[in-house]
């Protein structure tokens, strides 16, 4: 435990910020989640599902959670996967 008071109150502050880091991470990791169940499963409308992915890691990229470059990466990655199912089908 920290004993000078600039460093409880940093040490809260990470606290904070870390919690609200990891619901922003579990929103995009479930809303993925839910595209690659649909995708495994051969749903034809999941516009509204890929329209939630790319909103939150959108979100995560804009508050620092993950990259800019990794949200676009991880978007191209299921967009991929979902062509291919459209196109088998």
């Amino acid at each position: 435990m920290p004993n000078i008071n600039a460093a409880k109150k940093h040490l809260r502050q990470t606290k904070k910020r870390t919690e609200r880091n990891n619901e922003t991470k579990k929103a995009y990791r479930d809303a993925v989640k839910a595209v690659k169940k649909a995708v495994s499963v051969g749903e034809k409308d999941m516009v509204e599902k890929i329209k939630l992915v790319q909103k939150k890691l959108d979100k995560a990229a804009q508050k620092g959670v993950i990259k800019k470059n990794a949200a676009a990466r991880k978007l191209s990655r299921l967009m991929k996967q979902i062509k291919k199912v459209a196109i088998a089908k």
